[in-house]
């Protein structure tokens, strides 16, 4: 029987795990197929305090997690297949053959990036498709590259992209870009970036094993056109990692934890969300990491409440 389980290693998670294993909880985090979250894809974090000349995102999340490790938390590796939070312990399914039983449960699982949905994407996933540029833009070194997206991330994705590519050619779908006034101006500034506004991506075009462009439509004349790209980078949100679930938890409309206003609860007692997974708004390392330590206080009390005592055995 554990105090408290962790599912999720990102910021959040891992502040959580800090503050937990600080208090003597000895939390379990499970970290996932992707431990340390969309941080371990990311070049230098840059806003993250206490770092005035930046820090490379894999190892800030190093870092984070040698510290909770050095208070106490353990770490298994693993994926939650199944979870039952209908009794006063919570049980948890890994990998389909291990059950776990705890008090409290802090979820942190993040979002995951979204897909177009159009013919020939998930085909070549691995052949010029990508949702990372941090992962996969060396391999585009000199050849042209678009990316789909109107947001912050797709012009991040879209700077880091020139550092590689001859041409990056930005898609998106809106005459006007969501992105902030900052990002957008840097983006526009770039000699290397063109722009496809107000272009509808309708089918991602290949030739045996390698992708050869990107088909659009025009949405004011409707007029088909195939841009001519060695890598396609999707860069058009999130969604929140929460299937595993099976709708025991409350969410929104677009499947993220609902929690109570100004707290981490949700609408189970003794399970609480953190980070990407209930926040679709901000989604930085920092709102996030603050979430997390928000979710350990919380957790801790909770278990105080029901009379479970520092140090008490798991």
């Amino acid at each position: 029987m554990r105090q408290v389980v962790v599912i999720g290693t990102g910021p959040a998670g891992l502040t959580a795990a800090i503050y937990l294993a600080r208090a003597n909880l000895r939390p379990l985090v499970i970290e996932g197929n992707e431990p340390g979250g969309q941080l371990t894809l990311t070049t230098e974090v840059e806003n993250f305090p206490g770092f005035p000349d930046g820090i490379m995102g894999p190892e800030l999340m190093e870092n984070m997690r040698k510290q909770a490790e050095k208070f106490g938390a353990e770490f298994v590796r693993g994926w939650v297949n199944k979870v039952d939070l209908s009794g006063n312990v919570f049980k948890l399914q890994v990998d389909r053959t291990e059950e776990l039983e705890t008090k409290t449960l802090i979820i942190s699982t993040g979002a995951s990036a979204k897909m177009l949905g159009i013919p020939g994407e998930i085909e070549n996933v691995g052949r010029g498709v990508s949702t990372c540029a941090t992962c996969d833009g060396f391999f585009f070194r000199g050849k042209k590259i678009i990316v789909v997206g109107g947001g912050d991330s797709a012009m991040e994705e879209a700077i880091f992209l020139t550092k590689f590519a001859s041409e990056v050619r930005i898609v998106h779908r809106r005459n006007e870009l969501r992105a902030s006034k900052i990002m957008q101006e840097r983006a526009r500034n770039n000699p290397k970036i063109r722009w496809s506004l107000d272009c509808t991506p309708v089918e991602v075009v290949s030739e045996g094993n390698r992708v050869t462009g990107l088909k659009v439509q025009h949405n004011e004349t409707g007029i088909a056109e195939i841009l001519e790209t060695d890598g396609i980078f999707v860069a058009i949100g999130h969604k929140p990692n929460t299937s595993f679930l099976n709708g025991q938890i409350e969410t929104d409309d677009l499947g993220y934890i609902v929690v109570k206003p100004g707290t981490t609860e949700t609408n189970i007692p003794g399970v609480f969300a953190c980070g990407d997974v209930q926040d679709h708004k901000f989604r930085q390392a920092i709102t996030a990491a603050g979430s997390g330590c928000m979710a350990a206080l919380e957790c801790e009390r909770y278990l105080e409440n029901i009379g479970v005592h520092e140090g008490s055995a798991v």
